[in-house]
């Protein structure tokens, strides 16, 4: 990705956030990807780490339409996803998604209990999350416009507990330097 991208990303993200009443802590840890696919407007994804302790994570992130997050899985992992505002479609699988056919995925909708098709799609609304477990595959993209989504999850570990089916995704971007950077990333060196 340029950083000039990446601090668009971040201007956008930053001006969704305010307009929907977020506030950022001080010096949020930020991270832009585009999954190492060379093409974030397809996949790609702003996520800032509100907090990232040994026992929880909370995430904030933001996606425009048409920015995927590919179809992974965590072994360690378990997470709420939540539509903060817009609309933001979940895929998901019960296992591998070529393997998972005709398996049943039981998640929790807005803590109550659903049975789902393996690689059916959960529609969430404003304020509406889905609890993710470990194993269970998922990808999810927008709806609206742009879509802040929210994580809340057990212990985070991008770099060991993310498990892509795209053998080519990578987590973070390689970056060409077309701009100064406007923030740091988690990436950054």
């Amino acid at each position: 990705m340029k950083r000039s991208e990446i601090n668009q990303l971040v201007s956008d993200a930053t001006a969704c956030f305010q307009r929907n009443g977020w506030i950022l802590p001080p010096n949020p840890k930020w991270d832009v990807t585009d999954f190492g696919l060379g093409d974030w407007k397809s996949y790609g994804l702003v996520l800032v780490n509100l907090a990232d302790q040994p026992e929880y994570c909370e995430k904030l992130m933001y996606a425009k339409s048409g920015m995927t997050t590919p179809a992974h899985c965590h072994r360690s992992k378990k997470e709420d996803i939540i539509a903060r505002n817009g609309v933001l479609r979940v895929q998901l699988w019960a296992d591998v998604p070529d393997e998972s056919a005709g398996k049943p995925v039981s998640v929790l909708v807005n803590g109550e209990p659903k049975s789902i098709d393996s690689g059916a799609f959960v529609d969430l609304h404003s304020g509406w999350r889905v609890t993710i477990t470990p194993g269970v595959f998922h990808e999810f993209v927008p709806l609206s416009e742009e879509c802040v989504i929210g994580e809340v999850s057990t212990a985070n570990d991008d770099l060991h507990d993310n498990y892509f089916i795209d053998a080519m995704v990578g987590r973070y971007p390689e970056v060409t330097e077309d701009a100064t950077p406007i923030v740091r990333l988690l990436s950054d060196a």
